[in-house]
């Protein structure tokens, strides 16, 4: 059976909103992948200043926005379909939303989005709401990509994402084991934006800094990463405590950057180091980080005492890997089959998760 999806990816790092096209085959059990065009809307100011003030709206004005938000992604999409000679070649969009709260402790997550708005705008069905189930069965809700790299890229044993937010995940005999690691991108940016930069390209300006030992031992110390998995971030980990700490110790921008770069690779290596043992293991590394070359150089410094070998692939995987496995994720839903595994998540039941919307007529 062959599916034809667009899948939409929003992540924490405020980049833009990723969209891919696709299509998806599944033969005997087996799934495999076309992506047939991607592409990335960089946010302007205005919905730059909206998704990052969005946690503090109040309740009529959240849902103003998650209204406008799901109207403005159709408004997108629409225009994708356009540029890309897609019209009534698209069976469904599965939107994974901009996620804004996420406290999994009290079974709630919450991303902006309206489904039944990108629907309406586009006259397509759609899914969205993928997390919130299994958030409501105990789970944490994230990361929400582990079933899709397990059915896509089954000759991989570990993978990597590094966004706003940097999370693992690992295949072995006895199941999935995935969570979030540490934020990256999110505060790479910001350390960035001093300078005139939207972020630290190739991590330039990071490799010409020099590592705080003081802030770094502090980093390292967070509650966090002594928690046992499975477990996950909320943006606000990164903005509003990590940031302010890296602030509060004056540096100049390239020695904030090398530091912060230092600690990801610590954290990265410690996760992959609770996972893995012996060797034969090749770590797939995907997400806006892959792109950063001294980030790669580190995790490869870091990583070959445990014989791993870092794998980049090429760059509209690296860019547009969480959108596709959006797009899955919204045809298993379709098909009435698991889009979250209990034991990745932590819930108490493995669930089918997305709410769906008939955008297309009678």
């Amino acid at each position: 059976m062959v599916y034809r999806v667009i899948g939409l990816m929003s992540g924490s790092s405020l980049d833009g909103l990723d969209i891919v096209f696709t299509e998806l085959e599944e033969s005997g059990g087996r799934w495999s992948y076309e992506i047939k065009a991607a592409g990335c809307f960089a946010y302007n100011d205005e919905w730059l200043q909206k998704l990052n003030n969005a946690i503090h709206l109040n309740a009529y004005n959240y849902l103003l926005l998650h209204s406008a938000y799901g109207k403005y992604t159709g408004e997108k999409v629409n225009q994708f379909i356009e540029g890309n000679g897609l019209h009534h070649k698209v069976q469904l969009i599965t939107s994974h939303g901009h996620t804004v709260f996420h406290a999994p402790q009290f079974s709630m997550t919450a991303q902006l989005g309206d489904g039944a708005a990108l629907a309406a705008a586009t006259g397509i069905n759609v899914v969205s709401d993928l997390r919130a189930m299994d958030v409501a069965f105990g789970g944490e809700g994230a990361p929400i990509v582990p079933l899709g790299e397990k059915l896509l890229w089954n000759e991989y044993n570990c993978f990597l994402n590094i966004g706003g937010i940097a999370n693992i995940s690992f295949n072995n005999a006895g199941g999935n084991i995935a969570f979030d690691i540490c934020p990256a991108n999110r505060v790479l940016n910001m350390l960035a934006q001093p300078e005139g930069k939207k972020f630290d390209r190739n991590g330039e300006m990071a490799k010409s800094g020099r590592v705080n030992t003081l802030l770094l031992e502090q980093l390292n110390e967070l509650d966090y990463y002594k928690q046992a998995y499975p477990k996950s971030l909320a943006n606000s980990f990164g903005t509003d405590i990590i940031f302010p700490l890296i602030q509060s110790y004056h540096l100049s921008a390239a020695d904030a950057l090398r530091t912060y770069v230092e600690h990801i690779a610590i954290q990265v290596c410690q996760a992959v180091s609770y996972l893995v043992s012996g060797t034969g293991y090749q770590l797939l590394v995907t997400g806006g980080g892959a792109l950063n070359i001294f980030l790669t150089e580190k995790l490869k410094e870091k990583l070959n005492p445990f014989n791993i070998e870092v794998v980049i692939p090429d760059e509209q995987l690296i860019q547009y890997k969480e959108a596709l496995i959006m797009a899955l994720l919204g045809v298993l839903r379709w098909r009435e089959e698991y889009t979250v595994i209990k034991n990745v998540s932590g819930a108490v039941r493995s669930s089918i998760g997305g709410a769906v919307w008939i955008g297309q007529e009678a």
